[in-house]
Parts: C-alpha cells; sequence; structure tokens
C-alpha cells in the first residue's frame, strides 16, 4: 500500500445507493445443507423459499413463548 493516496479528483457519494440491499452468506453444515436441498426439490420450492418458511415458522414460535 501506498503511504498516501490522492482523493483530490474523487466524487462523494458516487456510488452510493440508499436503496442497496445486501445479501449475507449464512453458512450450513454439509448435512444440513443436503438435507435441505432434497426436501426442497421433494416439495418443488427453491432452497431459500424451504429455508425462510422454516425460519419463519421458528421465530413464530419463539414470539409465542415470550
Amino acid at each position: 500500500m501506498k503511504d498516501e493516496y490522492d482523493f483530490s479528483h474523487g466524487k462523494r457519494g458516487q456510488f452510493y445507493r440508499p436503496d442497496a440491499r445486501m445479501s449475507l452468506p449464512v453458512y450450513l453444515d454439509e448435512e444440513v445443507l443436503a438435507y435441505l436441498k432434497q426436501r426442497a426439490e421433494a416439495k418443488g420450492v427453491s432452497l431459500g423459499e424451504l429455508v425462510n418458511d422454516l425460519l419463519k415458522h421458528d421465530i413464530g414460535l419463539l414470539e409465542a413463548v415470550k
């Protein structure tokens, strides 16, 4: 790395996007991923849809016992 960088021609906020959404990676154990892939395929849904449905269900259960 250089000791100093010249930002005199830089444009503030050039790449800022207030509506940008971040998708954070989620790492599953191999056996969990294999099982969920199999279940998603059997149900005819995407892996993401299946995982979101399972998590929403679990959130509902957690909220019910508060």
